[in-house]
Protein backbone atom coordinates (compact mmCIF):
# COMPACT_ATOMS: atom_id res chain seq x y z
CA UNK A 1 0.00 0.00 0.00
CA UNK A 2 1.31 3.23 -0.39
CA UNK A 3 2.33 5.48 2.30
CA UNK A 4 0.12 8.40 1.33
CA UNK A 5 -2.92 6.02 2.30
CA UNK A 6 -4.62 6.21 5.43
CA UNK A 7 -7.02 4.17 7.45
CA UNK A 8 -9.12 6.18 10.10
CA UNK A 9 -12.61 5.41 12.02
CA UNK A 10 -14.89 7.81 10.18
CA UNK A 11 -16.51 9.75 13.35
CA UNK A 12 -17.23 13.14 11.50
CA UNK A 13 -20.58 13.23 9.13
CA UNK A 14 -18.49 13.93 6.21
CA UNK A 15 -16.09 10.92 6.50
CA UNK A 16 -19.74 8.73 7.19
CA UNK A 17 -20.77 9.72 3.87
CA UNK A 18 -17.58 9.25 2.42
CA UNK A 19 -18.13 5.92 3.18
CA UNK A 20 -21.44 5.67 2.00
CA UNK A 21 -20.55 7.09 -1.10
CA UNK A 22 -17.69 4.40 -1.62
CA UNK A 23 -19.64 1.54 -1.07
CA UNK A 24 -22.69 3.02 -3.33
CA UNK A 25 -20.24 3.25 -6.12
CA UNK A 26 -18.88 -0.75 -5.55
CA UNK A 27 -22.15 -2.26 -4.34
CA UNK A 28 -24.86 -0.57 -5.95
CA UNK A 29 -23.78 0.76 -9.13
CA UNK A 30 -20.36 -1.68 -10.12
CA UNK A 31 -22.16 -5.29 -8.70
CA UNK A 32 -26.04 -4.24 -8.91
CA UNK A 33 -26.81 -4.25 -5.43
CA UNK A 34 -30.18 -3.14 -4.94
CA UNK A 35 -29.42 0.21 -2.77
CA UNK A 36 -32.36 -0.47 -0.16
CA UNK A 37 -30.76 -3.65 1.22
CA UNK A 38 -27.11 -1.92 0.77
CA UNK A 39 -27.55 0.60 3.76
CA UNK A 40 -29.28 -0.94 7.10
CA UNK A 41 -29.91 -0.33 10.68
CA UNK A 42 -26.28 -0.35 10.89
CA UNK A 43 -25.50 2.57 9.39
CA UNK A 44 -27.61 4.95 12.04
CA UNK A 45 -25.38 7.34 13.51
CA UNK A 46 -26.36 5.36 17.04
CA UNK A 47 -25.75 1.58 15.42
CA UNK A 48 -23.47 -0.51 17.47
CA UNK A 49 -21.04 -0.10 14.50
CA UNK A 50 -17.69 1.15 13.63
CA UNK A 51 -17.13 2.35 10.02
CA UNK A 52 -13.58 2.96 8.82
CA UNK A 53 -12.55 5.57 5.97
CA UNK A 54 -9.75 4.35 4.06
CA UNK A 55 -8.70 7.96 2.16
CA UNK A 56 -5.30 8.78 -0.09
CA UNK A 57 -3.04 11.30 0.97
CA UNK A 58 -5.31 14.12 -0.43
CA UNK A 59 -8.38 13.19 1.36
CA UNK A 60 -10.10 11.04 -1.31
CA UNK A 61 -11.81 8.29 -0.14
CA UNK A 62 -10.81 5.24 -1.80
CA UNK A 63 -12.03 2.18 0.23
CA UNK A 64 -14.06 1.53 3.76
CA UNK A 65 -15.45 -1.33 6.09
CA UNK A 66 -17.62 -1.42 9.05
CA UNK A 67 -17.39 -3.77 12.67
CA UNK A 68 -20.27 -4.18 13.96
CA UNK A 69 -20.26 -4.94 17.63
CA UNK A 70 -22.54 -6.31 20.66
CA UNK A 71 -25.98 -7.63 19.97
CA UNK A 72 -25.45 -6.36 15.95
CA UNK A 73 -22.56 -8.55 15.32
CA UNK A 74 -23.75 -11.35 17.39
CA UNK A 75 -26.95 -11.50 14.62
CA UNK A 76 -24.43 -11.57 11.97
CA UNK A 77 -21.93 -14.13 13.38
CA UNK A 78 -23.91 -17.15 14.95
CA UNK A 79 -24.79 -15.72 18.66
CA UNK A 80 -21.35 -14.69 19.98
CA UNK A 81 -21.00 -11.34 20.96
CA UNK A 82 -17.43 -11.30 21.79
CA UNK A 83 -16.82 -12.10 17.96
CA UNK A 84 -17.08 -8.50 15.69
CA UNK A 85 -18.40 -9.04 12.39
CA UNK A 86 -16.65 -7.14 9.49
CA UNK A 87 -18.93 -6.09 6.90
CA UNK A 88 -19.32 -3.75 3.72
CA UNK A 89 -15.33 -4.10 3.17
CA UNK A 90 -15.47 -2.19 -0.41
CA UNK A 91 -12.18 -0.41 -2.23
CA UNK A 92 -13.17 1.59 -5.39
CA UNK A 93 -11.69 0.27 -8.80
CA UNK A 94 -8.92 2.73 -9.31
CA UNK A 95 -7.62 1.59 -5.90
CA UNK A 96 -7.80 -2.33 -6.18
CA UNK A 97 -4.32 -4.07 -5.56
CA UNK A 98 -2.54 -1.16 -3.80
CA UNK A 99 -3.09 -2.84 -0.79
CA UNK A 100 -6.36 -0.52 0.63
CA UNK A 101 -8.42 -4.08 1.15
CA UNK A 102 -5.94 -6.01 3.40
CA UNK A 103 -5.10 -2.41 5.86
CA UNK A 104 -9.25 -1.74 6.14
CA UNK A 105 -9.29 -5.83 7.45
CA UNK A 106 -6.30 -5.19 9.64
CA UNK A 107 -7.84 -1.68 10.70
CA UNK A 108 -11.33 -3.53 11.35
CA UNK A 109 -9.34 -6.19 13.55
CA UNK A 110 -7.54 -3.22 15.62
CA UNK A 111 -10.59 -1.98 16.60
CA UNK A 112 -12.07 -5.17 17.45
CA UNK A 113 -8.61 -5.69 20.20
CA UNK A 114 -9.40 -2.03 21.23
CA UNK A 115 -12.87 -3.13 22.40
CA UNK A 116 -11.51 -6.45 23.82
CA UNK A 117 -13.03 -8.68 20.98
CA UNK A 118 -11.57 -12.75 20.58
CA UNK A 119 -12.53 -12.58 16.95
CA UNK A 120 -13.82 -11.07 14.03
CA UNK A 121 -16.25 -12.93 11.84
CA UNK A 122 -17.29 -12.26 8.09
CA UNK A 123 -19.70 -13.37 5.12
CA UNK A 124 -17.20 -13.19 2.37
CA UNK A 125 -18.30 -13.19 -0.97
CA UNK A 126 -16.98 -16.50 -2.56
CA UNK A 127 -14.61 -14.79 -5.32
CA UNK A 128 -13.09 -12.81 -2.75
CA UNK A 129 -12.16 -16.26 -0.48
CA UNK A 130 -8.97 -16.40 -1.44
CA UNK A 131 -7.73 -12.55 -0.05
CA UNK A 132 -9.44 -13.39 3.29
CA UNK A 133 -7.48 -16.75 3.63
CA UNK A 134 -4.22 -15.00 2.97
CA UNK A 135 -5.25 -12.57 5.88
CA UNK A 136 -5.72 -15.40 8.74
CA UNK A 137 -9.69 -16.39 7.90
CA UNK A 138 -10.89 -19.66 7.57
CA UNK A 139 -14.08 -20.56 6.02
CA UNK A 140 -16.72 -22.67 7.96
CA UNK A 141 -20.46 -23.59 7.45
CA UNK A 142 -21.76 -24.11 3.64
CA UNK A 143 -22.36 -21.48 0.76
CA UNK A 144 -25.06 -19.32 1.63
CA UNK A 145 -26.68 -16.29 -0.62
CA UNK A 146 -26.29 -12.56 -0.18
CA UNK A 147 -27.31 -9.70 -2.30
CA UNK A 148 -28.18 -12.48 -5.24
CA UNK A 149 -24.42 -13.52 -4.71
CA UNK A 150 -22.70 -16.99 -3.21
CA UNK A 151 -21.28 -16.23 -0.15
CA UNK A 152 -19.10 -18.16 2.72
CA UNK A 153 -18.76 -17.67 6.68
CA UNK A 154 -15.33 -17.04 7.90
CA UNK A 155 -13.77 -16.16 10.95
CA UNK A 156 -10.21 -15.08 12.64
CA UNK A 157 -9.37 -15.09 16.55
CA UNK A 158 -7.59 -12.30 17.66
Amino acid sequence: MSPAVTVRVAEDPADREACFGVRKEVFVAEQGVPEDIEYDAYDADDADAVHLLAAAGDGTPLGTARLLLGAAAAAKNGGDPSVGSLGRLAVLKRARGLGVGAALVRAVEEAARERGLTGVDLHAQTHALGFYERLGYEAYGPRFPDAGMPHRAMRRAL
